[in-house]
C-alpha cells in the first residue's frame, strides 16, 4: 500500500512539474512570438557610406607641385564621414578600392622607401582611424605586384614570392571574389565576409527597438587586371567573370543569413552584351538576384548625377540617374580622389524576422568636398597628424635633384600637338631599348625603335590635373608629374600595318568633326581617355584628319620621310599595360613583346634626365611628329584646358590655337583653327 502511495506521489509531482515547464515553455513562446510581433514591421534608415579610387590622396597635397590642393584628399573626405555619421544614427562604411597607388606617397612606400613588415601603410592608417567595415581589392593594388599587396594588406595570399609571415595590414577585412589563386585554386584574398550589427529601428508603435542585423558583403575587381599587371598575374591567379563569381559564392551569404548583400565592385556601368573579361560589368551584377546594393567605382565618375546634363547614365536603360538604381538596386559610385562621399541611404522594414529594402524610402547621392559655393570643406586634423612622418618623407624624396630644363613641360595643348611632356618620355624609353638590344639582342638590330608616350593627366580631374612643370631645376617630382604611374618599360615587334592600326586606335581620342557644320564641335572624344592617346616618336610623321571616321584618320605615314610600307618591322618602346593589351590597341595582346625590362618607365626618365643635366626646347621638346590635316570648318572647332595658358601654346609651335575667353572652373574654350593646321 505504502509503495503504491509513494508511486502516486511521485507520478503527481512529475505532473505538476510537467505542467510548471509547459506552462514555462508556452510562456517562453508567448514572450518571442511578442517580441517578434512587435518586430514585425518595423523600420530602419541604414545609411551606406562609400569612398572609392582614394589611389593613396591621403592628404590634400600634390607632391608633383609640392604645394596644397584643397580640390582633394582623404583627410578632407573624413570630414564628410563623419558629418554622415552625425546625421545618420544608422552607418557602415566601405571602401570601393584603387586604395594604395596613385601619389609620390605610395610610390616611396612602395619602391623608393619600402615598408617594413611590422609597419601600416599611410593610407590604411588614415582610414582605420575612421573605422572602416569592409573594402575590396582594386586594378591599382595589384600594380606594385602580389608580395608587396600581401604585405600591406596583411594576407597570407597563396601567391608566389608573397610573405607568408602576417604583416600591418588594415583593420577591416578585404573582400575579392573574381581572383583565383592558382596554386591552391582558392580565392586569392577571402571572397566574403558577413557583418552582424544591431541598428536602431522604430517599430509600427513608433517605440524605438535595437534590433540585429546581418549584412553580407562580396568583392569584385575588373577581369582584364590579367592584361593590366600580366608581368605580376600571370600564372599566379586568374580572374572570374562578376557574374559567375556573384554565383559562385553570393549564395552562401544569403544561406547563412544575410539579410542584404553589399556588392563591392570596383568597376563601372556598361549596359554592352556581357561577358567575363568584361571591364565594367555592374550593369549585368545588378540583375543578380543575391546581390542588392553596389558601391561602384574605378570609372572615376559619380553616379547617380542627377544634375549633370552630360552624363552618360541618363538615358541608361534600366539606370536612375536621379535617385541611384540599377535595375531597381540602390547603387552609389563616389568619385575619386577624396573629392566625393557616396551615400546610400537605405529604407529598411522587418518582415518575417528578415530586414528588406523599401525601395521608396531609399536613393542614393554623391556629396563633394566642394561646397555649392566653391569653397571646400576643412580638413580632418588628426589625418595629418596620423601621416606626418611619411608625408615628410615623400617630400624630401621627390625634391632629389636630376636637372634643369630651359622649356616648361606640360599637357594643357598635349591634345593638339604640344610635345613638351612627351618628348623626354618617349626618348628616354627608346634610348634605354637601344641600348637594351645593342647588348642582348643582337638578333634585332637594324630595325627601328620608336617609342610610344600618352598625357597621362589632360583636365579629367579639373583645372589642376595637368603635368605643368616650369622651366628651371627639375627634381624626382618633376618626373613622376610626367609619368605618375609604376608601370615597367617594355618593347615590341610590329610591323607598319601594326604601327598604323596602333596610331588610328589612338586617333580616336578626337571627334569626327563635319566641315559643312556651322554649330561648335568639341574635339575631343570625352569616352576616350587621355592615357590612350599614344604619340610615337623616333623618326616617323603622321598626319591626323579628324573629318574622317575613325580607323581611317591617318594619312601620309612616314618613316625618316619614306612612306612607310605595311610589311616593314619596326620595334616600339611602351609599357607592360599598353604592350599586354590595355586600351584594346589592335595587335598588342602580349604575343609581340620583345622586352620586358626590370625598369620601371619612370625610371628610365629620371635617369636619362640625369644623364642628360640641361633639357633644351630645341633639342628635347620641339620634335612634332604629328599634325592635324589641314580643312577648314564652317563653324569653330571648340578644346578646353586650364585657363590662361594661350602663350604655352603658341611657344610650342601651335598657332592654330585661339582663346575664347571663356572660363569656368579654372577651364577656359580654345579654338582650333583646323585649315590653319601645320
Amino acid at each position: 500500500m505504502a509503495v503504491r502511495i509513494a508511486a502516486a506521489r511521485s507520478l503527481a509531482i512529475a505532473a505538476l512539474l510537467a505542467a510548471v515547464l509547459t506552462a514555462g515553455c508556452a510562456s517562453e513562446r508567448t514572450r518571442r512570438d511578442a517580441t517578434r510581433a512587435g518586430e514585425e514591421d518595423a523600420r530602419a534608415t541604414l545609411a551606406i557610406l562609400e569612398s572609392t579610387d582614394i589611389h593613396a590622396n591621403v592628404l590634400s597635397y600634390d607632391y608633383y607641385k609640392l604645394a596644397e590642393d584643397p580640390s582633394i584628399g582623404f583627410e578632407r573626405l573624413a570630414t564628410l564621414i563623419r558629418a554622415a555619421r552625425a546625421e545618420y544614427e544608422n552607418s557602415l562604411l566601405f571602401d570601393g578600392g584603387d586604395t594604395i597607388q596613385g601619389t609620390a606617397l605610395a610610390d616611396w612606400q612602395a619602391l623608393a622607401a619600402p615598408l617594413p613588415c611590422d609597419r601600416k601603410l599611410a593610407v590604411y592608417k588614415a582610414m582605420d582611424a575612421l573605422g572602416y567595415d569592409g573594402g575590396v581589392i582594386g586594378n591599382h593594388e595589384f600594380n606594385y605586384g602580389l608580395p608587396y599587396l600581401a604585405q600591406v594588406t596583411g594576407r597570407r595570399l597563396q601567391a608566389e614570392g608573397a610573405d607568408l609571415r602576417t604583416c600591418n595590414g588594415p583593420d577591416f577585412p578585404l573582400v575579392l571574389a573574381n581572383v583565383i589563386a592558382t596554386r591552391d585554386g582558392e580565392p586569392l584574398f577571402a571572397p566574403t565576409a558577413l557583418l552582424e550589427r544591431r541598428i536602431k529601428a522604430r517599430d509600427r508603435d513608433g517605440r524605438q527597438r535595437d534590433l540585429p542585423i546581418r549584412i553580407g558583403i562580396i568583392g569584385f575587381t575588373p577581369p582584364p587586371i590579367m592584361i593590366w599587371d600580366r608581368n605580376h598575374l600571370e600564372g599566379r591567379v586568374t580572374a572570374l567573370g562578376l557574374v559567375e563569381a556573384s554565383r559562385r559564392y553570393a549564395p552562401a551569404l544569403r544561406a547563412q543569413g544575410a539579410d542584404l548583400i553589399v556588392a563591392i565592385s570596383h568597376g563601372g556601368i556598361n549596359p554592352g552584351p556581357y561577358s567575363p573579361q568584361m571591364e565594367n560589368a555592374n550593369w549585368h551584377l545588378a540583375q543578380e538576384p543575391d546581390i542588392d546594393v553596389l558601391l561602384l567605382g574605378h570609372s572615376h565618375q559619380a553616379f547617380p548625377a542627377p544634375g549633370d546634363a552630360r552624363s552618360h547614365y541618363n538615358d541608361m536603360p534600366g539606370v536612375d540617374n536621379r535617385r541611384g538604381f540599377i535595375h531597381g538596386k540602390p547603387a552609389v559610385m563616389g568619385n575619386f580622389w577624396g573629392k566625393s562621399l557616396g551615400v546610400i541611404e537605405l529604407g529598411l522594414v522587418r518582415r518575417g524576422g528578415r530586414w528588406a529594402i523599401d525601395p521608396d524610402a531609399t536613393h542614393a547621392e554623391v556629396r563633394d568636398i566642394r561646397r555649392a559655393d566653391g569653397s571646400f570643406v576643412a580638413p580632418d586634423p588628426a589625418i595629418r597628424e596620423l601621416v606626418r612622418d611619411e608625408h615628410q618623407g615623400a617630400i624630401d624624396y621627390v625634391s632629389t635633384p636630376i636637372g634643369d630644363s630651359d622649356f616648361a613641360l606640360t599637357t594643357y595643348f598635349a591634345a593638339v600637338g604640344d610635345v613638351t611632356a612627351l618628348q623626354p618620355v618617349n626618348t628616354a624609353q627608346r634610348q634605354w631599348i637601344e641600348r637594351y638590344i645593342a647588348a642582348e639582342l643582337p638578333q634585332y638590330a637594324g630595325i627601328p625603335v620608336l617609342s610610344a608616350a600618352a598625357p597621362f593627366k589632360v583636365g579629367f580631374g579639373g583645372a589642376t590635373d595637368y603635368a605643368a612643370i616650369e622651366a628651371g631645376s627639375l627634381a624626382i617630382r618633376n618626373a613622376a608629374d610626367l609619368y605618375p604611374y609604376p608601370n615597367t618599360l617594355t618593347a615590341v615587334r610590329i610591323d607598319g600595318a601594326g604601327l598604323k592600326a596602333w596610331l588610328e586606335r589612338s586617333a580616336g581620342y578626337f571627334n569626327r568633326i563635319d566641315p559643312e557644320r556651322e554649330a561648335p564641335q568639341e574635339l575631343i572624344n570625352r569616352g576616350h581617355a587621355g592615357y590612350n592617346f599614344d604619340v610615337i616618336q623616333g623618326g616617323i610623321r603622321y598626319v591626323i584628319d579628324v573629318t574622317r571616321p575613325e580607323g581611317e584618320r591617318i594619312v601620309d605615314l612616314r618613316y625618316r620621310g619614306r612612306p612607310v610600307d605595311p610589311a616593314e618591322p619596326f620595334i616600339v618602346a611602351t609599357n607592360n599595360y599598353r604592350a599586354s593589351g590595355g586600351g584594346d590597341f589592335p595587335g598588342l595582346d602580349g604575343s609581340t613583346i620583345v622586352v620586358e625590362a626590370a625598369v620601371a618607365n619612370r625610371d628610365a626618365l629620371i635617369e636619362w634626365m640625369r644623364a642628360r643635366r640641361h633639357l633644351s626646347r630645341e633639342e628635347d621638346g620641339a620634335e612634332r611628329s604629328w599634325r592635324f590635316a589641314a580643312v577648314r570648318t564652317a563653324g569653330p572647332v571648340i578644346f578646353r584646358s586650364a585657363a590662361g595658358r594661350i602663350d604655352l601654346a603658341h611657344a610650342a609651335g601651335l598657332d592654330f590655337v585661339h582663346s575664347l575667353g571663356e572660363t569656368a572652373a579654372g577651364m577656359e574654350t580654345y579654338r582650333i583653327d583646323l585649315g590653319a593646321a601645320r
